[in-house]
């Protein structure tokens, strides 16, 4: 079942641990079958030396029971479910604890656009999520972190694929794209990104973000319905 996804998403988990975002088991990588209404996503706690496509788990998305595995799907799993019913063109999500991203989610900060290099991913700033309640914590936390994602992108009115990223509070940060292996990409921007503003700040720590015009030229280049950005 799904064997081409699995391949695709087992390599999406490997590529965290090549690109330096997730040590030890600190992180996952899911894709969907949208039309099939199937999400594979790595196994719990497993190391990525071992991890190979036939120990990836297939759950559904409707009701979140798996489907084909014989091993037990990541701990995030429900916070990847819920997030897939609400983005209704995601394809991948992946959630890592990668160093400076992580830093700017327990800081409770959200990323502000001080230049061109976050305007080329973001249509603005990377959120940050309220801090989760204490009975959201002891009742279906990871369902809620998901539920608490969704509740930011919908306050804010933003478009997940014009803001593939977020922050959770006290957390980390989560990542997605059309597929698995575009939010392995986002998931490795976003961190350059962290790191770079957090350079910007140490640098001049009363630094504003960047004027409007600059940054909507910058992402509409790249994304918007005339983007210029590349080979045609």
């Amino acid at each position: 079942m799904l064997e081409e996804l699995k391949a695709k998403v087992c390599e999406a988990n490997l590529d965290l641990v090549r690109k330096g975002l997730v040590i030890e088991t600190w992180g996952n990588a899911s894709g969907l079958d949208r039309a099939r209404g199937l999400m594979v996503i790595k196994p719990s706690g497993v190391s990525y030396d071992i991890m190979k496509p036939e120990h990836m788990v297939v759950v559904s998305l409707t009701d979140g029971k798996v489907v084909e595995g014989k091993l037990k799907p990541s701990s995030d799993t429900d916070t990847h479910l819920i997030l897939y019913r609400a983005f209704k063109h995601v394809g991948g999500i992946v959630h890592t604890h990668s160093l400076y991203a992580t830093a700017w989610a327990q800081a409770q900060r959200g990323l502000p656009s001080y230049g061109t290099t976050q305007a080329d991913y973001w249509h603005g700033d990377v959120p940050c999520t309220r801090v989760l309640t204490a009975s959201e914590i002891k009742n279906d936390y990871e369902a809620n972190t998901g539920k608490v994602i969704v509740e930011t992108f919908k306050k804010l009115r933003l478009d997940p694929l014009h803001h593939p990223a977020t922050l959770v509070a006290s957390h980390g940060p989560f990542t997605w794209g059309k597929n698995a292996a575009e939010a392995v990409h986002n998931a490795g921007v976003l961190e350059f990104i962290a790191r770079l503003a957090s350079e910007t700040l140490r640098i001049n720590p009363k630094t504003k973000p960047m004027q409007s015009v600059l940054l909507s030229k910058h992402f509409l280049r790249k994304h918007g319905p005339n983007a210029s950005y590349g080979q045609k």
